[in-house]
């Protein structure tokens, strides 16, 4: 099996969903199992400069960014399509994604890759039979709550891209009870079966 763990927050350091995932990765890792590592903070760029919708521009036309951004663009496709489980983590910032977990949606999100449209213009999604575990963390939103906006876009997200399978690890409301937060997440990651 191939594991892609993604992480996304700001912090390198101290980061409580970094943390997180580290544990979900450990209890779901197998002996043989590879794990292809992403941290969005080290190499993400942002879709800009784009002379048509849906990330096509002719190669003749493409500048040093563009150039970039394609690159980098199919490096996450492939590893998205090339993985059997995913681990997603990311703080709720400001009620929704880093952004730099935006970014890599953007990147990922590439027609006859990720996803596709049938004849009837509906969009279907072309990484099926994918697990994914989101660990989700923030201090002070309610996971699920109206205030909410980061799990279900990532949820869309997912699913859009094919993958359906998800479940949530979450420490939220941090800043009200930081102990009972974790262990109510590690308690979810204990259950992980």
């Amino acid at each position: 099996m191939k594991i892609y763990q993604i992480d996304s927050s700001a912090r390198k350091e101290g980061s409580t969903s970094r943390a997180l995932a580290k544990k979900v990765l450990e209890k779901i890792k197998k002996p043989g199992d590879k794990v292809i590592y992403r941290d969005l903070n080290d190499e993400m760029v942002f879709v800009s400069g784009l002379t048509e919708s849906g990330m096509n521009i002719d190669e003749k036309d493409q500048n040093e960014n563009h150039k970039k951004m394609f690159k980098l663009s199919d490096q996450l496709v492939k590893e998205l399509k090339e993985s059997d489980i995913i681990i997603i983590s990311a703080p709720i910032y400001n009620y929704g994604p880093p952004a730099t977990l935006k970014a890599w949606s953007d990147l990922a999100a590439r027609v006859g890759e990720t996803f596709r449209f049938k004849p009837n213009g509906r969009r279907e999604g072309l990484l099926k039979n994918k697990k994914a575990y989101l660990v989700i963390t923030s201090g002070g939103t309610k996971l699920n709550s109206s205030e909410d906006f980061l799990t279900p876009w990532l949820k869309f997200i997912l699913n859009f891209f094919g993958i359906e399978k998800i479940d949530i690890i979450c420490a939220d409301q941090m800043a009200l009870d930081y102990d009972k937060s974790i262990k109510d997440a590690e308690k979810q990651i204990e259950n992980i079966s």
